[in-house]
């Protein structure tokens, strides 16, 4: 059985020619589409049918909720490689269209003074032709009228030919544009034409007939007595699809294009349906980064120079004021982290040093105190017990006795009783340890306080009585007692054995 499969030099071509996708697909430039505030329904419709035109380089899911602000979003679109921002809104007034460049801007400000949705544009169509397959690949941008009108109007030109990809026309496949967008400028109005169409190809030079044979869906020749009534008068058909095309949209297809009879070197008719939506913008403000930052441009505000100095000399002003603090703060954070690495470096120190002596003090031996300390504390305390001698006795000591040089080694002079009386009060309290005296209990009264209580009189042989509602283990116990303590005095206890 041989083996299955693709060789190792086709896997290979396969994910080089993969990779070589990806990395294409993450080059061109992607857009999230979406509305923010309180805007409605159609205004809401509107922003999905803007989405529906950007596909497929779109996120066609996304989802924006209230609480997400524009600093998120910037957010998340850094690591997607999102580039542009197509945002919808609305006011009490008007509806805006704001087009923003990730990630430093600029962002462009319309006001939408008219727009239909993909639904009503649809509607009014005899025959729409729109389908999935068209939304496979980006549209081709189509930007009439934007001449040497202005700066504004060059960077709006710019800002939506960086909206989608780029072409080249010697390279490209033209069975990859089936979807067309175009933007028209009016400078009378200052005003921007949005349309949606789509691109239909057809052969031209057959009768209509002919053409209706090379479509999918065959004609109805029920009513025809012969195939030559429908190649040479076109019995059947409505006028406009007998209609014949003119040099507007007539040319030679530089190559095959899907589609019967639509071949190379041959003359093929363009044709678009527009599929909506529809928007007339205006342009309003343009600003230098996302959303905010220096008004380059503003049509219903003018501001002289003088005013546009001093705002320039404000925003420098705030600037330096700011990276001022940032030194500031970075400032304090070195300081304070080289006093926290001091502060760790002293206390390491002082732990080692500790520990070295703790283990210096275990190992070596008290040395003790030198000979000549150890003499002179001696001479002290015998002249000291000299002192108190006379002080107790009223007479001086014997000269051969505390005479330091004549006592000898662990002898004891002789005191007299009376002299330890009276020199009690000189001696420290605890040299005459005394025994610990017995506490009493602080609880309440036990069972032999209470029989002490009730028997006064020792010498009686009268015997307590019992006490009632106790249990047998209490009974027995003070029997046990009773009985050792009658025991005790009617015959003599028995001797201790000897251990």
């Amino acid at each position: 059985m041989g083996q299955s499969g693709r060789s190792r030099h086709q896997k290979r071509a396969r994910a080089q020619a993969h990779l070589r996708n990806l990395e294409a697909y993450a080059a061109q430039p992607h857009s999230f589409v979406f509305a923010r505030g309180r805007v409605g329904r159609s205004v809401q419709q509107l922003s999905m049918d803007l989405r529906r035109v950007m596909e497929p380089l779109t996120a066609t899911r996304l989802q924006i909720r209230k609480k997400n602000s524009l600093k998120d979003c910037v957010a998340v679109a850094g690591p997607l490689g999102v580039t542009h921002f197509l945002i919808v809104s609305k006011t009490e007034t008007n509806v805006y269209f704001k087009l923003m460049r990730l990630p430093g801007g600029p962002t462009l400000t319309f006001r939408i003074n008219k727009y239909t949705l993909v639904r009503d544009v649809v509607s009014s169509l005899r025959r729409h032709r729109m389908h999935e397959q068209q939304f496979a690949h980006p549209p081709l941008l189509v930007l009439n009228s934007f001449g040497p009108h202005g700066m504004h109007v060059k960077l709006m030109a710019t800002m939506f030919q960086n909206l989608f990809p780029s072409i080249n026309v010697h390279k490209v496949n033209l069975n990859t544009i089936k979807r067309c967008l175009l933007i028209n400028y009016n400078p009378d109005t200052q005003e921007l034409d949005f349309r949606h169409y789509s691109i239909k190809v057809v052969p031209v030079g057959a009768s209509c007939g002919m053409k209706k044979l090379l479509q999918e869906k065959f004609p109805n020749m029920s009513r025809l007595q012969d195939i030559s009534e429908l190649l040479a008068t076109g019995a059947g058909l409505s006028e406009s699809e007998a209609e014949p095309d003119g040099e507007h949209n007539i040319t030679e297809l530089p190559q095959a294009v899907a589609g019967r009879g639509n071949m190379r070197a041959q003359q093929s008719a363009v044709r678009l349906t527009e599929i909506g939506p529809r928007m007339t913008l205006e342009l309003i403000k343009i600003q230098e980064g996302v959303g905010e930052g220096n008004v380059l441009f503003h049509r219903l505000v003018h501001k002289t120079e003088e005013e546009l100095q001093a705002i320039l000399a404000a925003k420098e002003e705030k600037l330096r004021l700011k990276a001022q603090r940032q030194d500031q703060q970075a400032q304090n954070v070195r300081r304070k982290r080289e006093q926290r690495e001091a502060h760790k470096k002293k206390s390491l120190a002082g732990m080692k040093r500790v520990q070295a002596e703790a283990n210096g003090d275990s190992d070596a031996e008290d040395p003790g105190a030198p000979p000549e300390a150890e003499g002179t504390s001696q001479q002290e305390e015998e002249e000291d017990e000299a002192e108190y001698f006379r002080q107790a006795v009223g007479e001086e000591p014997d000269e051969g006795v505390w005479q330091t040089g004549l006592r000898a080694p662990g002898y004891h002079a002789p005191v007299c009783p009376c002299a330890l009386v009276a020199l009690t009060p000189f001696f420290p309290a605890d040299m005459f340890p005394k025994a610990a005296k017995r506490r009493r209990p602080t609880g309440p009264p036990g069972k032999k306080q209470q029989l002490k209580e009730r028997k006064p009189d020792r010498g009686s042989e009268r015997r307590p009585q019992k006490a009632k509602g106790r249990g047998p283990g209490a009974q027995a116990k003070m029997g046990h007692r009773g009985a050792a303590r009658n025991h005790g005095q009617g015959r003599p206890r028995p001797p201790k054995k000897a251990a």
